[in-house]
């Protein structure tokens, strides 16, 4: 686990090349067709030194959901333990790790025509305004999200429309958790100022490697928006803005940094508070070494 640029992919593909392990992909954009650069996405040659499952095989019009992440994650463990390897968790959606490690309660699928009403009304009087709402009929949901955070508004505010009990009420219920034994490693500079910097260079990579056409291609599709969850992903947003005029050059990459060390910011929040984890830190030298002696010396 990690913040976002931090080098969980290197450290995952040495530990592939050293003992016999997969990788499982714990990312909520990677998941996505046709965003390969934003998401800094594995490369081919990455991909052909050590492949990685649950990537690249959602359209960015579908949505998908912790559930249906912790389903597919367990197939997949399943799969790779039948074949007497180690499966990887790799990445930095910290909900999905959450969803896997501790289960999740019952809440209602996604509904299409609640969630174009929420939007409108998004639309017409802003997410602040919608937070007040949540704030006012689960005000425990709210203190946890933040108002820029529309994905997680609408659908707190979702299953509120669906059930009439507040959503934090739902998630109290009895979650099951994955029967797995994890040895949870975080990947992180030790100073923030190192993590801040490797944001910033990955960002202008990116767009030496075609980003700006990537996030093009997807906005001429013409069924795509803003408020759908691929297209809130960090970068995708900013270029996004800038294509419809919203922005200039300079100041997409600004907010684009910006909204990636928000990001990061908000991972490590999550991380600390991840009990029984084990710390390294991604500016050393032998970090891979380090970690993979940690792994073939730990017991289970």
């Amino acid at each position: 686990m990690g913040p976002t640029a931090s080098g969980k992919t290197d450290v995952a593909i040495n530990l592939v090349e050293n003992m016999p392990a997969d990788i499982i992909s714990v990312d909520s954009v990677n998941i996505y067709k046709d965003m390969n650069i934003g998401s800094a996405k594995p490369t081919t040659t990455e991909q052909l030194k050590a492949p990685h499952r649950l990537i690249d095989f959602l359209d960015p019009a579908k949505a998908y959901s912790a559930a249906d992440f912790r389903d597919d994650a367990v197939r997949e463990i399943e799969n790779i333990l039948q074949q007497g390897r180690m499966p990887i968790l790799v990445g930095g959606t910290m909900l999905y790790f959450r969803a896997l490690f501790n289960g999740l309660a019952k809440l209602p699928s996604a509904n299409a025509t609640v969630r174009a009403a929420l939007e409108a009304q998004a639309n017409a009087h802003g997410w602040q305004v919608m937070h007040d709402r949540l704030a006012s009929i689960d005000a425990t949901a709210a203190k946890k999200i933040h108002p820029n955070d529309p994905q997680r508004i609408q659908r707190a505010l979702e299953v509120y429309e669906l059930t009439g009990t507040p959503m934090s009420e739902l998630q109290k219920q009895t979650a099951v958790p994955a029967p797995y034994n994890f040895i949870k490693y975080v990947i992180c500079p030790a100073q923030r100022n190192a993590l801040h910097a490797r944001i910033e260079k990955r960002f202008h990579a990116m767009l030496e490697q075609g980003f700006m056409s990537e996030v093009e291609a997807l906005y001429q599709r013409g069924d795509l928006t803003l408020n759908m969850p691929s297209m809130r992903a960090v970068g995708y947003r900013q270029i996004w803005e800038l294509l419809a005029g919203e922005s200039d050059y300079t100041s997409m990459i600004d907010k684009g940094i910006a909204a990636t060390r928000q990001l990061a910011k908000r991972q490590l929040t999550w991380l600390r508070a991840e009990p029984d984890c084990q710390w390294f830190d991604s500016e050393q030298p032998d970090i891979q070494a380090q970690v993979l002696k940690s792994v073939q010396t730990t017991h289970i």
